[in-house]
C-alpha cells in the first residue's frame, strides 16, 4: 500500500462508524460528516482548476475547514501550503511568489491581509466565513460532487511549509507523503496509551507541531475526540478542558506559561488530564514543575524536531520520562552531535545536533546551495547546540545562531531565561546580544512581569548573577508588557534586537 496522505485520510475515515469527533465553538462534527465534506471540497477544488502538483496555500485562523480543506487538496493529488494567519501581508507575497500557488484558502478574519498580498498576482481567493468582491465562498466548494481519490507517489509533494523565518528570509521546505506518513505513525506508535481519546487541540494547524498531531490523530487506532480552538485563550483552555474531560493536550511553552500566569489555573481541577505534549521551543523546568504542581496526575512530555524532520524527531515517552531532556530519537531517527569540524562528539558533550531519517525533508523549495548547506551526506544539520546522555537521551542548550560571545566566552540565552524564569513574579523572558566595544557582545534581557510585581532591573540582574554567574548574567534588564513571540509562539529575536535600537526606559 502506498503511503500518501489521501489514502491515510480515506482509511481514518473507513476504520470507524459514525461518531461526534470534533467539536468546535459550541458544535459537535461527526466523522462522516467532515469526510463528505472533504471528498466534496476536493471536487470544488478540481473544478477550479487546481491539478495534481499544484501548491495551494491555505492561511486559516483554526476551524474544522482547515483539516478538511488539507484532505481534500491531499485527495486531489495537491500539495498544501500552510500558512499561520498571523503573518503580515509582505511575508505572504513572499510565499505566494515563491511557491507560485495559483489559490489562497482563507478565513473572514485575515481577507484583508490576503487581498493585499495577493493584489496583482492573479490570485483566487476563496473563503470561510466572509463575503467580500472576488472572494468565493467556501460552501460554494462543497456543491461539487466527491472527487475520486488521485492517488500519488509516496516521494512526491505532500507539503510546502514556509519557516518561520526568525534567522532570516522564509524558506519553503518540501515534505513527502512517506516523510510525514512515517513520522506521524512513528509519533503515534511512541506516544500511543491505550485509553486516552479525549484532546484539546489550541495550536495553530498551519505550524508543522499542529500538521503532525493531525496526522497523528489520522493513524490513531482508536475513535478520538478532539476539542479545537479557534485560537488560544487560558480561561478557554480551562474551561473546555474541565467540561470535556481532556486527557491529552499539545501545547508550546508561551501558552504553557500563559496558563501559569492565570489564576484561575489549578483552582480548576482537571482530574482527567494526562498528557501534556510541549515542542516547538524550549521549555523552563520551573514552568514545568509548576503547570504539575497545580495539576496534580498529569505529566508534561518535551520533545524536539523541526519543520525540516517533518516536525518530529525526538520525544520523551508516556511512562519513560527524564525531566531536562526532550526525550529519545523515534523509530526510524538516528541523533549525532558533531564538533564545528563535524566529528563525532561523545555523549555529555555539546555540539551542533545533526540527523539522519527518511522523513527528512526532500530539501528548500527552489533553493539548491540552501538544501546542500543544511543537509550533508544525507544529513541535516539543525543549528541546535545540545548533547546526548549514556542512554540516548537528547538536551538541548540553545540555538547555535543566538549564541553570545561575551568576552571570548559562549553565552546561551537559554541559561540566562532560565533563571529569569526562576523568580516568581517573572511570567516570561528573552535574551538576545547587543555589540560591545570591551566585551564583543553584552547580554540584555527582556521580561514581562506577573501583575502587580514589584521587582527592579537591578533586582533581576542581581538574581540571575547569583545564579549563573559573572560571564553570562544580563547587564540590562528591559521591563515590557509582553515579550514579542513569533507567529508561531517562539521568542522573536529578531524582533527584540531592532527594540535595542531605541531601548525602552527600565521601570
Amino acid at each position: 500500500m502506498r503511503r500518501t496522505l489521501g489514502r491515510l485520510a480515506e482509511q481514518a475515515w473507513e476504520r470507524f462508524d459514525d461518531y461526534d469527533s470534533l467539536f468546535f465553538e459550541g458544535r459537535w462534527h461527526r466523522s462522516q460528516e467532515l469526510a463528505g465534506r472533504a471528498r466534496r471540497v476536493a471536487g470544488g477544488l478540481a473544478g477550479l482548476g487546481v491539478q495534481p502538483g499544484d501548491r495551494v496555500v491555505v492561511m486559516m485562523a483554526n476551524c474544522p475547514e482547515v483539516a478538511i480543506t488539507y484532505q481534500a487538496l491531499w485527495r486531489a493529488g495537491a500539495a498544501i501550503t500552510p500558512v499561520v494567519f498571523l503573518v503580515s501581508p509582505e511575508e505572504l507575497r513572499h510565499i505566494l511568489l515563491d511557491s507560485g500557488a495559483g489559490i489562497v484558502v482563507t478565513t473572514s478574519e485575515v481577507i484583508p491581509t490576503v487581498r493585499t498580498a495577493a493584489d496583482g498576482l492573479g490570485v483566487r481567493i476563496v473563503a470561510v466565513g466572509g463575503t467580500a468582491d472576488g472572494v468565493l465562498p467556501y460552501d460554494d466548494l462543497e456543491q461539487a460532487d466527491e472527487l475520486p481519490l488521485i492517488d500519488r507517489d509516496e516521494q512526491d509533494l505532500a507539503a510546502l511549509m514556509y519557516t518561520g523565518g526568525t534567522t532570516g528570509r522564509a524558506k519553503g521546505v518540501m515534505l513527502t507523503h512517506a516523510g510525514l506518513y512515517e513520522a506521524s505513525l512513528a509519533s503515534r506508535e511512541a506516544g500511543s496509551v491505550p485509553g486516552l481519546t479525549r484532546a484539546l487541540v489550541p495550536l495553530p494547524l498551519s505550524h508543522a507541531f499542529g500538521l503532525i498531531v493531525t496526522l497523528v490523530g489520522m493513524q490513531s487506532q482508536e475513535a478520538r475526540t478532539s476539542v479545537l480552538m479557534r485560537w488560544f485563550d487560558a480561561k478557554e483552555w480551562i474551561r473546555l478542558a474541565a467540561e470535556h474531560r481532556i486527557q491529552l493536550a499539545p501545547l508550546v511553552p508561551a501558552m504553557i506559561n500563559l496558563l501559569l500566569a492565570e489564576p484561575s489555573f489549578g483552582a480548576t481541577p482537571l482530574p482527567d488530564l494526562r498528557y501534556v505534549t510541549s515542542g516547538a521551543a524550549p521549555l523552563p523546568r520551573e514552568s514545568l514543575e509548576e503547570f504539575e504542581r497545580r495539576v496534580p496526575g498529569a505529566q508534561i512530555l518535551e520533545g524536539y524536531g523541526m519543520t525540516e524532520t517533518s516536525a518530529v524527531s525526538v520525544v520523551n515517552r508516556p511512562g519513560a520520562r527524564k525531566v531536562g531532556s526532550v526525550g529519545r530519537p523515534l523509530p526510524g531517527y538516528r541523533i549525532t552531535i558533531r564538533d564545528e569540524q563535524g566529528g563525532e562528539l561523545p555523549a555529555g558533550r555539546d555540539g551542533e545536533i545533526c540527523i539522519r531519517s527518511r522523513c527528512l525533508m526532500k530539501g528548500y523549495w527552489r533553493a539548491e546551495e540552501a538544501t546542500a548547506s543544511a543537509v550533508v551526506d544525507g544529513e541535516l544539520r539543525t543549528g541546535d547546540i545540545g548533547h546526548l546522555d549514556e542512554d540516548g537521551h537528547l538536551f538541548i542548550v540553545d540555538r547555535k545562531k543566538d549564541l553570545i560571545i561575551r568576552g571570548g566566552f559562549n553565552v546561551f540565552p537559554r541559561d540566562v531565561e532560565d533563571a529569569l524564569m526562576e523568580h516568581p513574579e517573572v511570567t516570561m523572558a528573552g535574551v538576545v546580544g547587543r555589540p560591545d566595544p570591551r566585551s564583543g557582545e553584552e547580554v540584555v534581557a527582556f521580561v514581562s512581569l506577573a501583575p502587580d510585581a514589584r521587582v527592579t532591573p537591578d533586582e533581576l540582574i542581581a538574581w540571575t548573577r547569583a545564579r549563573i554567574g559573572r560571564i553570562k548574567y544580563p547587564r540590562e534588564v528591559h521591563v515590557i508588557d509582553a515579550v514579542p513571540v513569533t507567529s508561531v509562539f517562539k521568542t522573536d529575536r529578531k524582533r527584540l534586537r531592532r527594540m535595542l535600537a531605541e531601548p525602552p526606559r527600565p521601570h
